[in-house]
């Protein structure tokens, strides 16, 4: 498929608003499925390290 003008390739024949937020809303959901997991993983450590700190101080 060949466009005439980058702005005929954004418009994809009166469906870019479609493609573009599929395209959005596919990346929003790979963010959140990478993000959740490393800020559960980062939550975790800090409890566990203050959970070692006070068991040091026992």
């Amino acid at each position: 498929m060949n466009f005439a003008s980058f702005a005929d390739f954004v418009a994809m024949g009166n469906h870019g608003v479609y493609v573009w937020s599929a395209y959005g809303i596919s990346l929003l959901v790979l963010a959140f499925n990478v993000g959740v997991p490393l800020l559960a993983k980062r939550r975790y450590l800090q409890e566990q390290a203050r959970r070692l700190r006070r068991e040091e101080l026992k």
